[in-house]
């Protein structure tokens, strides 16, 4: 990364327009050394005899405040362990709708459910979707028929050449 974008790059060009003005430079050869605005080399200036030093430190940029506390994220994870129907749904399916549905009636919080996807991930946690299986699935002739009918179709593909077009 350009060091002049850092946090660190930005807080030295602040430190030096200052040191450039304490040594008599004009704020705006300064500032056209620099290649910024004679306004904000004045910004500088005018903060740092008001607050000395700290006001020219890089300050930290933390986002957007979460909208749950680390307390609420556990108690969501913990919900997550355990079965939805204990919650109050019809199956045992987690889904993002369910779990913004749940923290909307628990915390008051509202998640896109697309977003909640995205949340889920970040902590290695899928929404899942169930295996649809028939119920009338038999195991036995599944077996049988990979045993003894699929090794047949395979040796079959293989020894049939394909005709060209």
């Amino acid at each position: 990364m350009d060091e002049a974008r850092t946090a660190a790059g930005k807080e030295a060009r602040r430190r030096l327009a200052v040191r450039k003005v304490n040594e008599g430079w004009s704020q705006a050869d300064v500032a056209a050394f620099l290649g910024v605005n004679r306004v904000t080399v004045n910004k500088w200036v005018r903060a740092h005899r008001a607050e000395g030093d700290d006001a020219l430190a890089a300050k930290a940029h933390p986002g957007r405040k979460p909208f749950l506390t680390p307390a609420q994220e556990r108690k969501v994870m913990t919900w997550l362990t355990e079965k939805p129907t204990r919650h109050g749904f019809s199956t045992d399916l987690w889904t993002a709708r369910r779990v913004a549905h749940r923290i909307r009636e628990e915390f008051g919080v509202e998640y896109h459910p697309n977003y909640l996807r995205e949340w889920m991930s970040k902590r290695n946690l899928t929404p899942q979707k169930p295996m649809k299986r028939a119920k009338e699935r038999d195991l036995e002739a599944i077996g049988r028929w990979l045993a003894e009918e699929w090794p047949a179709i395979q040796k079959k593909a293989a020894t049939t050449k394909p005709t060209s077009s």
